[in-house]
């Protein structure tokens, strides 16, 4: 099952500058929770943006740079493949697992006709951004959990916890 985890503002801005704009330490908490123990799917810009390798999950990285692949070729914990054909093996060996598609948004552009379940934050206000959250047809989805938080000293700002299935995938259950 491979799942979208994102959080975006009100303009579906993800990131500036390599960074998520905002610091919700919740939501932090939240992408743990679910990812840990999980395989994580995303391009190299975000990779490079983690602050280190991520505890107890397989970092698959959708990416053509040698240097990259050279410098974690002994990692057990990263896979850097280099094109979009070799990482559709990938998941098509892995077809059973939970794994978790992190970013960026051209590895969510490449992969919203796979995609099973997502797991948005949206936070109710607006940042400065430089990448937005590809469309997604949400037709096609069913919102199944909503959890709405509000503000406190921790997180400064208002946001709603989001699950949603494909809805072929429910009919499966």
């Amino acid at each position: 099952m491979i799942t979208y985890i994102w959080a975006e503002d009100q303009k579906h801005e993800i990131g500036l500058a390599g960074h998520l704009p905002w610091h919700l330490p919740n939501d932090l908490k939240h992408f743990k929770e679910l990812t840990l123990g999980h395989p994580i799917v995303m391009g190299r810009k975000t990779f490079i943006s983690l602050p280190t390798i991520l505890p107890q999950r397989q970092h698959i990285v959708l990416s053509s740079s040698k240097d990259l692949k050279s410098k974690y070729a002994a990692h057990q914990q990263v896979l850097i493949l280099p094109t979009l054909a070799k990482l559709d093996t990938w998941l098509a060996d892995h077809s059973a697992d939970q794994i978790f598609v992190i970013g960026g948004a051209m590895v969510f552009e490449a992969l919203q006709e796979r995609v099973d379940c997502l797991e948005k934050t949206e936070i109710k206000a607006s940042f400065a951004g430089d990448t937005v959250m590809p469309p997604l047809d949400y037709s096609q989805f069913k919102l199944i959990k909503k959890i709405a938080h509000q503000p406190d000293e921790q997180n400064k700002y208002p946001y709603v916890f989001k699950t949603y299935l494909r809805k072929n995938d429910l009919a499966d259950k």
